[in-house]
């Protein structure tokens, strides 16, 4: 299997404190992959460095072997890679289907036609497609957890980076988003790296 996306010696530091230290993995296509640990442990910054929201401070991180380090991230989605948030954050004012389509205006996406049997598409595998019209203000938060991996699918990513997707879900929440996930796998071929601190 060959390698999608490579991390050696990745490591950030806020004013002394260490968040991410020295952190090495390779990710092969198609694979899942989890990151464990509790609290404050870095597994949101380490996102963020490989999504472009920070800079590091030492390390290399390379996505089908070019270098993702130090790049914007709407460069990052448009070579492929796509990213949930711990804190879910929709876009306020619009519909579940208008967050969605915003998704699909990458430059990687648009291909001219077809953008509303994608969203369609998009909000039927993730099991939105009867709240299209809904605004994001109402969604509860377990369907508020799958209009965020929604609108990251919306970009046709090759690696999906879900931050804790289980985190404030109740225990009948988790499962159907546990299969979600497996499904999209499954399905689709994507590579899925998942942040979580409790197993």
């Amino acid at each position: 299997m060959s390698a999608l996306l490579e991390v050696e010696g990745l490591t950030k530091r806020f004013s002394g404190v260490t968040a991410v230290k020295n952190v090495s993995f390779t990710l092969g296509a198609g694979e899942i992959t989890g990151v464990l640990g509790p609290n404050g442990a870095g597994k949101t910054t380490l996102f963020n460095l490989l999504t472009g929201f920070l800079t590091s401070d030492a390390g290399a991180a390379r996505f089908e072997g070019k270098s993702i380090l130090k790049t914007a991230p709407h460069v990052i989605v448009n070579r492929g890679v796509a990213r949930t948030f711990q804190l879910c954050r929709p876009f306020h004012g619009m519909t579940v289907r208008e967050n969605v389509v915003v998704g699909c205006l990458a430059p990687r996406v648009h291909a001219g036609g077809g953008l509303d049997e994608r969203v369609a598409e998009i909000l039927e595998e993730v099991g939105l497609a009867h709240k299209a019209a809904q605004p994001v203000e109402i969604l509860p938060y377990g369907d508020l957890r799958r209009l965020e991996i929604a609108r990251a699918l919306a970009t046709r990513p090759q690696l999906l980076l879900l931050d804790e997707p289980f985190a404030g879900l109740g225990a009948g929440e988790i499962e159907p988003l546990v299969q979600l996930i497996r499904r999209l796998h499954d399905t689709q071929g994507l590579t899925i790296l998942i942040i979580e601190h409790k197993l």
